[in-house]
């Protein structure tokens, strides 16, 4: 089993600057362009990283090969980097500071080793790989436009893209289902991302998903959070991961939290979208979060906070009282224990809008948290009444 090119560079010998970057990706680019298969490619990096290195596919297809390029069993370790193929190293000593492009560069390799064996024989039409090749603005052109005649994707037909993460990922998939044309969907490291032939006015697509996904996951009553939904503009089949990267940020703004949205859809956050750009830290250390956190804190604060949220989101005392089932003066104490911790006045229209802004930037680092698998509670949560309702389904009911 020969490596393309002949020449092996060992990764010791290299440092960590441009040009050794370079020279790993060119080494990996020879696979590209050749007919090399997993096999090869795994080999070929093993003997470049000088350790063991592994691939492993969803069907249970292991590949794994020592320093010295000699096939060898083994299973992957709990941290494999990416999935169907997830990839690893074994390295022996210090971590190279190449190993991350190194394991970029072979699953790369190894996507479109898929891509290849899916057009010279049977097509593999469930195969996640196409579908992550037709997301990722890294691969070809041509590739991408291979792996979408394999997925029977016309060309002229728009599409867009649902990136789903949370508990019951798979059931909020099946609800996208039951309303839309969905091509095919595939995990890509945390998320589902889900492709769909697009079909009506985007407000309307997302405001009923959102009742869907309420209706069938009322986190609040039930104790454990939900799944969350973004989704991507409408584009063409070649545009498909640009709508890939809008579902993931709109995917910041979705929440688990009883009163925000589990569905965003991008283009409907228009200016709120450049949040998304802030450091979730950043948001987390301005005053007015750190103030609204602590209250959040007790179940008291955390009943106060999202009564105000209700109250941002139904627009009257008494809409907000008939949606929470609580009395209408119950609400107006509530939000005003929030207005007297926060120093605002609700009934004016620029504290009016501070809270609610507070309250999507607060909504924002909390789905952000729990993207990066954070603790949720720390941003205030509401995880106190969420806990109260867990021991007593009842008590959504009765606020």
């Amino acid at each position: 089993m020969s490596v393309p090119g002949g020449e092996v560079p060992r990764l010791s010998a290299l440092g960590a600057d441009p040009s050794a970057v370079l020279r790993v990706v060119g080494y990996f680019d020879r696979f590209d362009e050749s007919a090399a298969n997993a096999d090869t490619v795994v080999r070929a990096a093993a003997l470049l990283a000088e350790c063991p290195v592994g691939a492993v596919w969803s069907s249970g297809t292991t590949i794994r090969y020592d320093a010295s390029g000699r096939l060898v069993p083994g299973a992957s370790p709990p941290d494999a980097f990416g999935a169907d193929p997830a990839v690893w190293l074994e390295p022996v000593g210090s971590v190279h500071p190449l190993h991350p492009v190194l394991l970029d560069r072979l699953r790369h390799c190894l996507l479109m080793v898929a891509v290849r064996l899916s057009l010279s024989g049977p097509l593999h039409l469930d195969d996640p790989a196409l579908l992550e090749v037709v997301l990722s603005e890294k691969e070809r052109r041509e590739d991408r436009v291979r792996a979408l005649r394999l997925l029977g994707i016309d060309p002229e037909r728009a599409v867009r893209v649902f990136a789903v993460t949370g508990p019951a990922t798979q059931d909020a998939v099946r609800i996208i289902a039951e309303r839309m044309s969905v091509v095919r969907s595939a995990v890509i490291g945390a998320t589902t991302a889900v492709l769909v032939l697009d079909s009506g006015p985007i407000r309307q697509i997302s405001d009923d998903l959102n009742s869907a996904v309420v209706q069938s996951f009322p986190s609040f009553r039930s104790g454990a959070a939900g799944p969350r939904v973004g989704i991507g503009e409408r584009v063409a089949p070649l545009a498909a991961a640009s709508s890939w990267e809008q579902a993931r940020r709109a995917l910041r703004f979705a929440s688990s939290t009883w009163q925000g949205r589990r569905v965003v859809a991008f283009e409907r956050l228009g200016s709120l979208e450049l949040l998304a750009d802030l450091p979730v830290q950043r948001l987390l250390g301005t005053a007015d979060m750190v103030r609204i956190n602590g209250f959040a804190e007790t179940e008291a604060g955390a009943l106060a906070v999202d009564t105000l949220e209700a109250f941002c989101v139904f627009g009257s005392l008494r809409r907000t009282a008939a949606e929470l089932h609580l009395h209408h003066s119950t609400v107006a104490a509530r939000i005003a224990h929030v207005e007297s911790v926060m120093g605002w006045n609700v009934d004016q229209a620029l504290d009016r809008f501070c809270a609610t802004l507070v309250l999507t930037v607060r909504r924002l680092a909390l789905s952000s948290a729990e993207l990066a698998c954070g603790d949720p509670t720390r941003v205030g949560s509401g995880d106190a009444f969420r806990r109260r309702a867990a021991d007593d389904p009842g008590a959504g009911d009765r606020r």
